[in-house]
């Protein structure tokens, strides 16, 4: 049994009928019976296949065109190739061949954004295709750089007034232990409970990446043991990798 593109002229195999099944005594694992079709012998078959906006740019903007993706050298796009792409893609939707599904941009540490970055996330935010922009930080009152680097001012009011903001609390004690547990299954480590109670105590003195930090060095220090980690792997690796507070006295000294 097999399926010509009528387009193209591609003969793709589908599998042996299912009515010639008992004709062969010996087959290899990779035979497919199927049933014969029925009905008309031309038929219309829809392909979907999900392809990002950057995938599109790519294909049109450069002369090896699909090749590209496969390359990584996509090179500079151009924004009139990008105002192409977004009509006609519009156009696709609104003729129902498409549909838009919009992504999610995760960006950490936004207190390091400068000026230049607020005003191009507040350009895209302006675009009908920008995907969801969210924003993270750990900090209570956040600052960034103007221009010049004399100064220092608050998040630009335009971009405060087009974002909701939600607040975050400390992670409790027991939230702590288990993200230090799900870190542990994921790297396969064993800890007894006096060395996992003194993690938790780690990061809610410090910070939890320090604390997880120090839980694969342990790790690592405990392998070359051939036993699982004790509380003298974390203290000896807590002695050599210092946490911030540690680091600045260690400077001012």
């Amino acid at each position: 049994v097999i399926q010509i593109n009528k387009e193209t002229g591609k003969v793709f195999k589908i599998g042996k009928s299912s009515f010639k099944k008992g004709d062969f005594d010996a087959l290899g694992p990779d035979v497919k019976y199927v049933s014969c079709p029925d009905g008309e012998l031309i038929k219309i078959k829809d392909d979907e296949k999900t392809v990002t906006l950057h995938e599109i740019d790519v294909i049109n903007s450069r002369t090896q065109g699909y090749l590209a993706l496969f390359s990584g050298e996509s090179g500079e796009i151009r924004n009139e190739i990008r105002e192409e792409v977004n009509k006609k893609v519009e156009e696709w939707v609104n003729e129902g061949k498409a549909e838009f599904i919009t992504g999610i941009l995760f960006i950490d540490e936004v207190h390091i954004l400068d000026n230049e970055a607020f005003s191009f996330l507040n350009k895209i935010s302006e675009d009908e295709f920008c995907p969801i922009l969210i924003l993270a930080s750990n900090k209570e009152i956040l600052k960034i750089d103007t221009q010049d680097g004399a100064e220092e001012q608050d998040i630009p009011k335009d971009f405060i007034d087009r974002a909701l903001i939600v607040k975050t609390e400390e992670y409790t004690g027991k939230e702590i232990e288990s993200i230090v547990k799900l870190r542990m299954e994921e790297e396969n480590i064993a800890i007894d409970k006096e060395s996992l109670k003194y993690l938790v105590d780690i990061a809610s003195n410090t910070s939890l990446r320090y604390s997880l930090n120090l839980l694969t060095f342990s790790n690592a220090r405990a392998s070359k043991r051939n036993r699982s980690i004790i509380l003298e792997d974390i203290k000896r690796v807590s002695d050599i990798f210092l946490d911030e507070n540690r680091a600045i006295s260690c400077l001012n000294k």
